[in-house]
């Protein structure tokens, strides 16, 4: 069979694979440079996974500069900087509303098409890389990859490729359904290339609380979460290993450094691993939105860390004294309000009810009737709440993959390979996964843009 595909004398100057975010910018941007461009698809139509992004509506960035971008990754942010410097936030919006996508700002930053339609984003996409010249072939797997000569033969059920550049944007493992299923990292293995765990992000998040399952679908508009874990390592019979005391890592040690402290000290053993200040949304299985989501990689990155927990505060704009002065007003005043009126007037009303059940306070309480042990209980529901955390949802539900192809050993100034020449990656393969709210498809754009030009 191989030998079979090896006479085939099909040659290409840059071959894309994968046709995502990605894949279609590089292809289009190699083949406006004037390259011979094949992008590769092993689906029956490019773009599955843009065309359910964001509930089908595209989150395409987010508004703010190029800064805002590397920020919005943490560590690994400093690597997008001359793929944003190639394709920042600001051209990104302007080279689709050029194509006639008009673009929106929602209150969150999140930047969407104003038709709210994914579609229409791909549908721009498809026209950029037809008016390139580059060639699209779809329902075309990749079996294999090899080096030949300079370049590389790339393998398919029709037979085999010659490319003098190769760009590999497959994907991660997110979203399993649209085909990412992590064969990219396995060609990338076969040329040197580290791989850096893959792990599910931007995830909804599991619990087994019989109460915050029966609160599905309340959404709070602005809760600051914050996950932490028993990090505590097991006694051992014989204490610490050589009588030594236990150091943290150098991971653990700058994990500390980043870490934003709880509004109260935390028992002897846990610790902040992520906090994140957004919506948020019960659900039948846990917790989901913007806040959970964005803090799912901690729990993904170290799932034997402990129990883990969210410590919610559904008032973050409302301080502590306020909450106090406010039901002690309210008993001085007349002492007739429901405490739950009250409550719900901070928090919505199934949440507030919730709530006054788990501070053991009767719904029909009067304002006057509360005791003191009962406020504080009340202020403790509303501002440091705990859940249990079971696990995630996987990378079935997971909008993006952390890990991948390690950003050691790729140039963040054109995107190729250190360790094979002509062989480019881009998008979600890489190491990289950023915030919720466009972050994630600017990297994509971007980074496809950069090896696109590169190539």
């Amino acid at each position: 069979m191989r030998g079979k595909l090896l006479g085939m004398d099909e040659s290409f100057e840059v071959v894309v694979i994968g046709a995502g975010a990605a894949g279609l910018m590089a292809a289009t941007r190699a083949a406006e440079r004037g390259r011979r461009t094949l992008l590769l698809e092993k689906n029956t139509k490019p773009g599955v996974k843009i065309l359910m992004s964001g509930g089908t509506r595209c989150n395409l960035t987010h508004s703010t500069d190029a800064r805002g971008i590397v920020a919005g990754f943490g560590a690994g942010g400093p690597f997008l900087h001359s793929a944003l410097a190639a394709l920042g936030p600001d051209e990104l919006v302007w080279m689709f509303e050029a194509e006639g996508v008009a673009t929106k700002v929602e209150e969150t930053g999140k930047v969407f098409p104003a038709s709210d339609r994914a579609l229409d984003v791909l549908l721009a996409l498809r026209r950029m890389l037809d008016r390139s010249g580059a060639e699209l072939r779809l329902a075309t797997p990749v079996l294999e990859i090899a080096r030949e000569g300079d370049g590389y033969r790339v393998f398919t059920d029709d037979g085999g490729i010659h490319a003098e550049r190769l760009i590999i944007t497959v994907g991660g493992q997110s979203y399993p359904g649209c085909g990412t299923i992590g064969e990219g990292y396995a060609w990338a293995k076969t040329f040197g290339h580290k791989i850096i765990p893959p792990r599910p992000a931007l995830v909804p998040l599991t619990s087994n609380e019989r109460w915050v399952q029966e609160l599905s679908g309340v959404t709070v508009p602005d809760v600051l979460v914050e996950v932490v874990a028993d990090d505590s390592p097991p006694p051992s019979k014989g204490g610490a290993r050589g009588g030594i005391p236990n150091r943290p890592t150098p991971q653990e040690k700058a994990d500390k450094k980043n870490q934003k402290p709880l509004t109260q000290p935390l028992p002897s053993g846990e610790r902040v691993r992520m906090s994140r200040r957004a919506s948020f949304l019960f659900t039948h299985f846990g917790l989901s939105g913007p806040a959970p989501m964005d803090v799912s990689r901690a729990i993904t990155e170290r799932p034997q860390a402990g129990l883990w927990k969210a410590i919610c505060d559904f008032v973050p704009n409302v301080k502590e004294n306020e909450i106090l002065d406010r039901l002690a007003a309210e008993a001085a005043h007349s002492g007739k309000k429901g405490v739950l009126n009250i409550i719900a007037e901070l928090a919505p009303r199934r949440l507030a009810e919730a709530l006054m059940t788990r501070a053991r306070v009767p719904h029909d309480r009067r304002a006057a009737e509360l005791s003191r042990n009962e406020r504080l209980a009340l202020v403790e529901g509303l501002k440091r709440t705990a859940i249990p955390i079971s696990g995630t949802l996987g990378f079935k539900k997971a909008e993006v993959t952390a890990g991948g192809v390690s950003l050691d050993e790729v140039d963040s100034r054109t995107m190729e390979s250190k360790l094979a020449p002509n062989l480019f990656f881009a998008g979600e393969i890489l190491d990289l996964d950023g915030r919720i709210g466009g972050f994630n498809f600017q990297a994509a754009f971007s980074t496809g843009f950069l090896a696109g030009e590169k190539a």
